[in-house]
């Protein structure tokens, strides 16, 4: 009996293909959808060291002429792989300047950083938003 070909089972071999296409647009959905979360988080660790770089040269810089220029010099040389055209960021004091123009001894410095992102997978956009860090330290 195995010499005889079964008319039901003979023509299975497309079988593996059509299901290999059914599942492939699912597969591929899936790995873009990873490598845009990949890239998203990426950004947002790159904000956030950003923030804090930013913060750090504001508290240490408290007596030179434009500290708030520094920080986000800072802030935008520590964030270089994203498009600077669309980083965002803000400096701010809790305390107004001393006698020589600084920034107080003790005050808090807050440096913020923004970055919008959007998630395509096949040219459909699946999510939309902005990225935002935010860092606090001590004025030395």
């Amino acid at each position: 009996m195995t010499g005889i070909p079964n008319s039901r089972t003979g023509g299975a071999s497309g079988q593996a293909m059509v299901e290999f296409v059914l599942a492939l647009p699912l597969v591929l959905m899936l790995l873009f959808g990873i490598i845009q979360f990949g890239t998203v988080f990426n950004h947002d660790e790159t904000i956030a060291d950003a923030a804090r770089a930013g913060a750090r040269t504001a508290a240490v810089s408290r007596l030179e002429t434009d500290p708030i220029g520094l920080a986000k010099a800072a802030a935008r040389a520590s964030a270089g792989g994203l498009d600077q055209t669309q980083l965002q960021v803000g400096v701010s004091n809790d305390q107004t300047g001393d006698s020589d123009g600084g920034w107080p001894s003790g005050s808090n410095v807050t440096v913020t950083v923004s970055y919008p992102y959007t998630i395509d997978i096949f040219g459909l956009t699946v999510k939309t938003g902005v990225l935002t860090s935010s860092t606090t330290e001590r004025v030395e």
